[in-house]
């Protein structure tokens, strides 16, 4: 039996990162609901988001607070996620992928390892059909353009069967100022790059989308096809709800306070 669709969604402007979760939270309970009846939706969400530092479930406020505040002061928000990993950046000029779809699907069901192999190969195929650049191999999970720079990150959780979280590439350069601010990934001898920095030239990350789709879609063996909100009842409208507070929210900082 051929697998339904996945359905992707790119959203218009920067998302905040809490209610972006909040919306994880939300479509992932939908998705529950509707697979008493095998109606559930496999969903791909792009967004960027506003600039916001993010901790692993496995990072404790006391051993993070100074550094917390250290971060907020630079005008970033700070959330402690539910994905695996350690302290990492998102912000504007990096796609986020995050992928809510059931590995019980596949048969034999997908394994967690598979599945994040599977998102690690496409990213690396997306830089090299799109742009002719060949990944550095490393012993890291994530993307590397050289052994000590990072393009692209993976953080996911898996429950009960159902994927959340994801994955991160850095497109423009934007981002790399608000990384050089910390050790990402607890990764003390690696820094951040970006397709841009690679290329040393101009960057929209707005091009780059069909391209990860279409690696999406050849790495999990599925259509990719656009989200209808208008045609998916309770996971449209919270989509729409999430789009209309971004738009809400205004504009954001393009450096850390310290540089802006």
């Amino acid at each position: 039996m051929s697998l339904p669709p996945i359905l992707v969604h790119t959203f218009a402007r920067p998302l905040p990162y809490r209610q972006t979760w909040a919306l994880q939270e939300r479509l992932h309970q939908l998705q529950l609901a509707l697979r008493r009846t095998n109606e559930h939706p496999d969903v791909l969400l792009l967004l960027e988001h506003r600039p916001t530092y993010t901790a692993g479930r496995r990072q404790t406020e006391p051993s993070i607070r100074d550094e917390r505040i250290r971060l907020e002061n630079l005008g970033a928000d700070f959330i402690t996620a539910t994905r695996g990993g350690q302290l990492t950046y998102h912000g504007p000029g990096q796609i986020v992928g995050y992928p809510l779809i059931d590995l019980s699907r596949y048969t034999p069901s997908m394994g967690a390892k598979d599945y994040v192999c599977r998102i690690q190969t496409l990213m690396k195929l997306h830089l090299r059909d799109a742009h002719d650049i060949a990944s550095s191999p490393s012993d890291h999970t994530g993307v590397f353009l050289d052994p000590v720079t990072k393009v692209a990150s993976i953080g996911v959780q898996v429950r009960h069967r159902l994927t959340a979280h994801g994955f991160a590439m850095n497109i423009t350069n934007e981002p790399l100022a608000w990384f050089n601010q910390i050790v990402a990934c607890g990764l003390d001898d690696v820094r951040a790059g970006s397709i841009e920095s690679k290329l040393q030239k101009p960057i929209r990350l707005e091009d780059e989308i069909l391209g990860l789709v279409a690696q999406f879609g050849k790495a999990f063996e599925r259509e990719m096809v656009s989200l209808d909100l208008e045609r998916t009842g309770q996971i449209g409208e919270a989509i729409q709800k999430l789009e209309e507070e971004a738009e809400k929210a205004g504009s954001w900082l393009a450096k850390p306070e310290s540089q802006a």
